[in-house]
């Protein structure tokens, strides 16, 4: 079994919790590949494997981010096209997609006898049509389409062709049931369960009295198409990285992505025991 680490040194105490996740994985006798970006800071130890990030992503069995939440996406990312599993290792704030915190390295132990749960995570795919070629991207969270200048958006939104509505609001956010947790969240968008299949739309301060969250069938084909004027655009989001420019009469299109990433859960919490103790806060 062969385990690569991908640790955001920017994050407190990853350096310490990657180093000694390296040991326990050694102890149980798993192959451990690093980054070699990263060589000087284990170049003590001489198990470690030391090889391009993108080749660990292939060859892996188990890929552990060492970080936050931020962290744990662009390793997603990697691993959309390999049969690796995903564990994320908590060491930024909140860490809600992680499967462990920095305090139960000892678990990994599993890893090696395989003792845990696979929660498999749907992504979207999202092609923007603009007027030099379209590009496609995929999310594990979710891609909002936002003003680029702070002024209300015009748009439209079509579900397989059918219009669902006409909008003037700050944006919108197309999000996969993992990223319902995450900024849709935050918009006033529902909580919904990982391991469903579905499409959640979230309108960002809509003006108007009616505008509801909706949730669609994964196999829908949404479309969002940017209808402000006056030479104002709208700014495409993917999972808070990559932003693209949507001029007027361009359009984005979102479905279901070709590849799920593999989510592994060692310690056995449920997705609700994950929310309550990492969103909810005692009254006082």
């Amino acid at each position: 079994m062969r385990a690569a680490l991908y640790p955001n040194f920017q994050k407190p105490n990853a350096l310490t919790c990657a180093r000694e996740a390296c040991d326990v994985l050694h102890s149980v006798g798993i192959e451990v590949c690093v980054s070699g970006e990263f060589r000087e800071e284990f170049s003590d130890k001489q198990y470690v494997i030391f090889e391009d990030i993108s080749e660990s992503a292939k060859n892996a069995d188990v890929f552990l981010a060492i970080g936050g939440d931020g962290t744990i996406l662009r390793c997603a990312k990697l691993l959309m096209d390999t049969d690796a599993k995903l564990l994320g290792i908590n060491t930024g704030t909140l860490g809600f997609m992680a499967g462990l915190e920095s305090d139960q390295l000892d678990k990994l132990r599993l890893l090696k006898t395989e003792d845990y749960e696979i929660s498999e995570r749907m992504t979207l795919d999202v092609v923007h049509h603009g007027t030099d070629g379209d590009e496609v991207y995929t999310v594990l969270n979710e891609v909002s389409a936002r003003s680029g200048s702070f002024r209300i958006c015009d748009f439209e939104v079509f579900s397989d062709g059918y219009l669902v509505g006409r909008y003037r609001a700050d944006g919108v956010l197309f999000s996969t049931p993992s990223g319902s947790t995450a900024y849709a969240l935050s918009a006033g968008g529902p909580i919904i369960e990982p391991d469903l299949q579905c499409i959640e739309m979230t309108l960002i301060c809509a003006h108007s009295l009616f505008s509801r969250p909706t949730v669609f069938s994964a196999e829908r084909r949404l479309r969002l198409i940017q209808k402000t004027k006056g030479g104002e655009s709208m700014v495409i989001n993917v999972d808070g990285e990559l932003h693209i420019n949507l001029h007027e009469n361009e359009y984005i299109e979102v479905f279901r992505g070709k590849h799920n990433v593999k989510f592994i859960n060692l310690i056995g919490n449920s997705f609700h025991e994950s929310l309550c103790r990492k969103l909810c806060r005692p009254l006082k």
